[in-house]
């Protein structure tokens, strides 16, 4: 952290070498974190970058209290957050568009667990949908979560089981309709 404030310090005072070790440190973490919530490259991208200029934009009245990385994964959030709102019907044409084209480069097998986990993801509100993609794809510690999400440790907690036992079941469903469909086809 101490480290944190010295770099920040220096960006305000226009070091660009400052920026330039502030983004290699943070973009891929945060460009990570854009990918889950959006599965399109380019707007990942973009979201990664509009995170930081958003950052950027607001330096000079940051105050540094905590970790930056969870202030800029806030941000993210609320960038992917407000992006599949405007962008949700275009974003599933383009997908569709997309997996198409994809599908001749992965296996089946790959493609139909990677849309299971996706649309099992998608069934889950937006709370646990959070949680879900910070614990397991990003990899952070409970009290980042809370830190991030700004709520209670227990309720991080209760979040998680609770996605853990949503998915759960939405993915045993899945997998007997699948069983079930195998079985009448044969």
């Amino acid at each position: 952290m101490k480290s944190d404030m010295k770099l920040i310090g220096k960006m305000k005072q226009g070091d660009e070498e400052a920026f330039d070790i502030f983004i290699h440190m943070y973009y891929p973490e945060i460009l990570s974190y854009c990918n889950y919530h959006c599965s399109d490259k380019c707007y990942a991208q973009d979201l990664t970058q509009e995170t930081f200029i958003h950052f950027f934009a607001n330096l000079s009245s940051y105050r540094h209290s905590g970790k930056t990385k969870n202030y800029l994964y806030t941000i993210a959030g609320n960038l992917c957050k407000d992006f599949y709102k405007k962008k949700k019907e275009l974003y599933i044409q383009e997908q569709d568009l997309e997996g198409q084209q994809n599908l001749q480069y992965c296996s089946t097998e790959d493609v139909i667990h990677k849309v299971t986990i996706e649309w099992a993801l998608e069934q889950l509100s937006d709370e646990l949908r959070e949680v879900i993609i910070l614990y397991y794809f990003q990899e952070l510690k409970l009290t980042e979560i809370a830190s991030i999400l700004q709520i209670s440790l227990p309720l991080v907690k209760y979040r998680v089981r609770q996605a853990k036992m949503k998915l759960g079941e939405l993915l045993q469903k899945e997998e007997d309709y699948e069983s079930e469909c195998t079985g009448q086809c044969l």
